[in-house]
């Protein structure tokens, strides 16, 4: 309904009293305002901040090394939270069993700890002292402070995000349509691979654009299993630490220019998911 159509109802008497209506719609456009106006703060302050920017400073070695390095782990850990995370995502939606709470509670806690929490579990599951670090660094597959490192502490956190999204799109999945392709002689992974997958495809495509974007801006657990090589987000801990806000500029508006394609992706999402509904 749109505003003007808002207006006319209440002056009809729909509503009661309109002038109580919009004085009370004013009062919520104001408080909106208030937070909007908050999130908005931080990036004007930010590009009205930076000075003597040139585009130089967007080829220095430090920031094209740590471009690289997210460019090239975050697609990893992204794909590798796809591959297992949506079966997992299945299984949650559409299964009970014992332990399940359980399980579902391990699926979201990464998302609810501190980043920087995750990356001292992850030290005590991988670092170079345990079984699994010892092996790996004999085999010279060192799973901290290397590119393995990356893509471990990326999975842990951002993993989450594709398995909550896609099991949301799962469950909206109407059983009797999923039982109907069974009665017609599909076994459970067909029924899954031609029925289920589709009709949740834009739930997962949505949590995939999530899981990319966590990954890409991922930092806590990253410095902790793996401060070198530097990614995005630790490099421009480093430059602050040394040189200051102005010094992150290049790399704060990669990230910006990155989290600014993920909303517009997932907006094509949520249109494509409309129309085609």
């Amino acid at each position: 309904m749109s505003y003007a159509e808002e207006i006319r109802r209440v002056s009809r008497g729909e509503y009661g009293d309109w002038t109580a209506a919009l004085h009370e719609r004013g009062v919520l456009t104001l408080l909106g305002a208030v937070l909007l106006v908050y999130l908005l703060l931080p990036f004007v302050s930010f590009f009205t901040w930076i000075e003597g920017l040139t585009l130089g400073a967007f080829v220095e070695p430090s920031v094209l090394s740590a471009i690289q390095y997210s460019l090239l782990t975050a697609p990893v850990s992204t794909a590798l939270a796809t591959v297992f995370g949506v079966p997992l995502a299945y299984v949650l939606a559409r299964s009970s069993f014992p332990g399940k709470p359980l399980v579902d509670a391990l699926v979201v806690l990464p998302l609810v700890m501190p980043p920087v929490v995750g990356g001292v579990m992850l030290l005590t599951a991988f670092g170079r002292f345990t079984a699994l670090g010892g092996l790996a660094a004999g085999l010279s597959l060192p799973l901290t402070d290397s590119y393995l490192g990356i893509v471990l502490a990326q999975t842990f956190v951002a993993s989450p995000f594709l398995i909550i999204t896609a099991r949301s799109g799962f469950a909206a999945i109407d059983r009797e349509v999923e039982q109907a392709a069974r009665s017609l002689g599909k076994g459970p992974l067909e029924t899954f691979r031609l029925v289920s997958l589709p009709l949740a495809r834009g739930s997962i495509l949505a949590g995939i654009v999530l899981t990319f974007a966590r990954a890409m801006g991922e930092f806590g657990a990253t410095m902790m299993t793996a401060y070198h090589p530097h990614t995005m987000p630790t490099q421009i801990w480093v430059t602050f630490i040394s040189n200051g806000v102005n010094a992150t500029a290049p790399l704060v508006i990669a990230l910006f220019a990155v989290g600014f394609a993920v909303v517009f992706a997932l907006q094509s999402v949520g249109k494509r998911i409309t129309f085609s509904s």
